[in-house]
């Protein structure tokens, strides 16, 4: 016997570990012979905890999951973690301090890291944990991290090959640098925030005259640094200047001015100056103009002079250059910024300074402004491998859905720069590259294949004898100093790329890799197209020969309620194991799928996720209602078969809503799939069928009502198998719960058979949604007019064919108790002084006579009408005012938008009830 109330808590956390207990998502369970289904789980932070983004992307890769396991497909749902860098060694050195224990350079690299993986295997494993509790039917015993052992193989070899291929190399270029950190960081890393600050404009002395050429700036301590001063070569302004040169206040460089595109003639002055080595546009400039790269910085973002070649070089010695290095060799850039003001202040050198708004890149966990830092790092040849990528897209052999965001993958990858990929960090995959005296680079998967390619090197050049070889490839003590590893890790997307691939077994052909890759759809979010689909898709092609999967389907992001972007700092982070707590999984799981529209952002509210924990208790109480009414599927019932016009409208509405179910998962629309589950089991069923059969299943035994408790059985166990993708957890519980008394379910419900095409009796439909669409306008007139509850109004229909007249003879008392009506008549014209509804083709008319004042209803109408446009026409005013869209944030349009379309939609439904009013 069903409990009265369904509590979720209880249920979720016994069903759980009942498929734990069973092994139900391991690869390949519950396969009848189907093809193969696999997804690799875009691998969160081994130091994340569940946020909302996490709930969305993981509820509708379950949903394919699950409905293509019980479609009797093979399915692998591949899990894992990310190592994740930077957040992983913030986190354990963070831990380090807060216990008082020696920093990470005092205790040194191998301890250090032997301390991050004693945090990993204590509290690495918190996210997968709370997934479970999403109901993420992952093949849990297959978990893979980024750095356990064949993974860490795969990204060797992919490194070692890449190299030899040339496709990575070392290069001094710009990289986004945290001086907090003292790391490169990608563009990931980067959030640009806006600051309140100044635009300083600046006088450079013109060489050999007495004029000036002024350039604005929001970094005027970077100015140590500039090699240039570039003007449009349009500008007429300057045009006579070009070629000439200024010399660097406070330095005594002399630098040119140059033409170039890059100067705007409408910004400031319409001149800039050019810092090749702090600034990522200025380095391009540099480089067509062939401009030194002067950096005058170090790693922590102090003033670097003393001793730097490239700030004295051609720089004539002089008592200005040497107060310069001395006053700011050692500053923060800060300070440094400061004085260098008010130097160029006091020289008259500032010709002004403004008040200005911009966005400065902040490091996202350091929180401190990065830096622009020319250094030598490892890079990936990215525009080489992303030609092959570019094709798989174009050629249609991967598609993104929805279709749009191949733009933004086609405008990326065409316009790709070289990628980054080494980072100043010891927790991570460090790089397999050693280093000999004069500066060599071996490059192997092992120090052994390192130390023999470097020794038989050095042999060759006569740098060392024979016999010293011998003697250092036996001792590792004796080639310490002579062979040294690179420092440096890798970035942790250069592992993730591989992914799709290196979970399998790569670069073993595993039977996993030869079955499950390439995997059937990615399932993710928009802002890492650029940074993991893009180099998944490169990696994929180049070492596979196959694109990782046909089909990327971008989900957008969760906002809250209102549409504003959730940020700890707005306060408006909701937690989804809060929301699991106070509605349960199944509400949280339905809420994002039901909200999940191609090309729109989530804003799940707290009403919407309650709403769906009481449809999970309105399918429960359906369940206690067919079990208390002996609703029972006996063996051999064959739905096609049913001979009960109500049994068989249910059966071909069930056929429909699961051709609609199948199409729309098949297009990845996961809002419409759900929507098409809810109208069928709240709706058709719960608020209909069942209404419909009380009195067959409360009326004299016979046939009729065998056939109907049979029927409700099977529809309950088609929505339990319908509804599972999306609520697994009550539906598992209710095929449970439901079985027959001593005949036990054959499996699970994540194993059973998706429901099959069942057949449709297109007249029984066309009879019942008559009925059903006859009481619905009924009651929303009794609503809309205020017809007090225990009136039982006079109907009167027009019924102009004989099967109108046939329906009504047979459902005339599910007519009087639905609708509460009093007598029906038949008409051959509409009466007058009534209220007119039409179904189909049929007038049928209400007598609200002595009941409603008809003529006080219509002015009440006309007076709702007025108002609701008046409220439309505010509304249009306000959208259609280009200050306020421009300047309002994305929310704020968006909640005026709904409040139109609502306005809209009450209008109508106002209007409808108003044109109903004949006579």
């Amino acid at each position: 016997m069903l409990d009265k109330t369904y509590d979720a808590a209880s249920v979720e956390a016994r069903i759980s570990a009942l498929w734990d207990e069973a092994k139900a998502f391991r690869a390949g369970a519950g396969a009848r012979g189907g093809k193969p289904f696999s997804i690799v789980i875009p691998p969160p932070n081994v130091t994340g905890s569940l946020h909302m983004g996490h709930a969305l992307n993981n509820t509708l890769q379950d949903i394919l999951v699950r409905h293509a396991r019980m479609s009797g497909r093979d399915v692998l749902w591949q899990a894992g973690t990310d190592h994740a860098g930077i957040a992983t060694q913030m986190v354990v050195e963070r831990q380090m301090m807060e216990r008082q224990e020696p920093g990470r350079r005092a205790i040194g690299r191998d301890a250090f890291v032997e301390k991050v993986w004693a945090w990993k295997a204590e509290s690495g494993g918190t996210i997968m944990n709370q997934l479970r509790r999403l109901g993420a039917s992952c093949d849990w015993d297959r978990e893979r991290f980024t750095m356990d052992e064949g993974l860490s193989r795969a990204v060797l070899k992919v490194f070692v090959a890449l190299y030899r291929d040339g496709l990575i190399y070392r290069d001094k270029r710009l990289v986004n640098w945290d001086p907090k950190l003292q790391t490169a960081i990608s563009d990931l890393e980067v959030q640009q925030v806006e600051v309140g600050g100044h635009l300083w404009h600046l006088r450079y002395p013109v060489e050999g005259t007495d004029r000036t050429i002024t350039v604005a700036t929001t970094r005027p301590e970077t100015m140590l640094g500039d090699t240039g001063v570039a003007v449009h070569p349009d500008d007429d302004r300057y045009r006579d200047l070009v070629g000439r040169h200024v010399i660097l206040p406070l330095v005594g460089r002399r630098i040119p001015i140059v033409a170039d595109e890059y100067a705007d003639p409408e910004a400031g002055s319409g001149a800039v100056k050019v810092t090749p080595a702090h600034d990522f546009n200025d380095f391009e400039v540099g480089r067509r103009h062939e401009l030194p790269m002067v950096s005058i910085m170090d790693t922590e973002g102090r003033i670097a002079l003393l001793d730097n070649e490239a700030f004295t070089a051609g720089v004539p010695e002089s008592e200005e250059l040497s107060s310069t290095i001395a006053t700011f060799h050692g500053l923060d850039r800060f300070e440094a910024r400061r004085r260098i003001v008010w130097m160029l202040e006091s020289k008259g050198l500032l010709e002004k300074v403004e008040d200005h708004t911009h966005a400065v890149p902040h490091g996202d966990r350091s929180a401190v402004p990065i830096e622009p830092f020319l250094t030598d790092q490892w890079y990936v040849d990215a525009k080489t491998l992303a030609k092959p990528a570019i094709a798989a897209v174009e050629e249609g052999r991967t598609v993104f859905v929805p279709p749009n965001w191949a733009k933004t993958y086609f405008d990326w990858m065409e316009n790709i720069q070289p990628w980054c990929i080494s980072r100043q960090l010891w927790w991570g995959h460090q790089i397999p590259a050693w280093y000999g005296p004069d500066g060599k680079v071996f490059v192997a998967e092992t120090e052994e294949e390192a130390v023999s390619e470097a020794l038989a090197h050095y042999v060759t050049a006569g740098a060392i004898s024979d016999a010293d070889a011998r003697r250092m490839a036996e001792n590792p003590a004796e080639r310490a100093p002579f062979l040294t590893r690179d420092s440096d890790v890798l970035d942790t997307w250069f592992s993730s790329a591989l992914w799709p691939f290196s979970t399998m077994g790569w670069p073993d052909r595993t039977p996993e890799f030869e079955r499950y890759y390439p995997t059937s759809v990615l399932v993710t979010g928009f802002d890492i197209i650029f940074f993991w689909v893009a180099r998944m898709m490169m990696m994929g092609t180049h070492f596979t020969g196959t694109e990782p999967f046909p089909v990327v389907y971008i989900h957008g992001i969760v906002r809250d309620e209102k549409g504003a972007k959730m940020s700890k700092s707005k306060g408006n982070v909701v937690d989804p194991l809060d929301l699991i707590g106070d509605f349960g999984a199944d509400a949280v799981r339905f809420t994002m799928a039901a909200l999940a529209t191609p090309g729109r952002d989530v804003k799940p509210a707290r009403a919407r996720i309650e709403g769906y924990r009481n449809f999970a208790t309105k399918l429960w109480n359906a369940a206690r209602f067919a079990e208390m009414n002996g609703c029972v599927l006996p063996a051999g019932f064959d739905a096609k078969g049913v001979d009960q016009t109500v049994n068989r409208w249910i059966v071909t509405e069930a056929n429909r809503t699961l051709a609609a179910i199948d199409d729309a998962i098949a297009g990845y629309r996961f809002a419409d799939a759900a929507a098409s589950v809810y109208r069928f089991i709240w709706n058709t069923y719960c608020d209909w069928y069942v209404e419909l059969i009380k009195p067959l299943l409360t009326g004299e035994d016979g046939a009729a009502k065998d056939e109907t408790r049979a029927t409700a059985a099977f529809i309950r166990d088609f929505i339990l198998k319908i509804l599972h993708p999306f609520m697994p957890f009550v539906t598992e519980e209710l095929w449970e719960r439901t079985a027959p008394e001593g005949s036990p379910r054959e499996t699970l419900l994540a194993h059973a058979p998706w429901p099959e095409p069942i057949g449709e009796d297109p007249a029984a439909a066309a009879e019942m949604n008559w009925v059903v669409e006859l009481v619905t306008q009924i009651r929303s007139v009794r609503s809309e007019m205020n017809v007090p509850p225990a009136a039982q109004v006079p109907l009167f229909l027009v019924a102009e064919s004989d099967e109108i007249i046939f329906r009504l003879d047979r459902h005339r008392p599910a007519l009087v108790r639905l609708a509460r009506l009093g007598e029906i008549h038949t008409a051959t014209v509409p009466p007058k002084g009534m209220v007119q509804i039409m179904i189909g083709e049929t007038a049928a008319c209400l007598d609200l006579s002595g009941i409603v004042d008809l003529a006080a209803e219509r002015t009440r109408l006309s007076r709702e009408i007025e108002k609701s446009a008046k409220e439309i026409e505010r509304l249009d005013a306000k959208l259609g005012n280009d200050q306020f869209v421009q300047r309002a944030p994305i929310e704020v349009i968006e909640e005026q938008r709904e409040k139109r379309d609502a306005a809209l939609a009450l209008r109508d439904r106002l209007t409808a009830a108003l044109d109903r009013l004949s006579g």
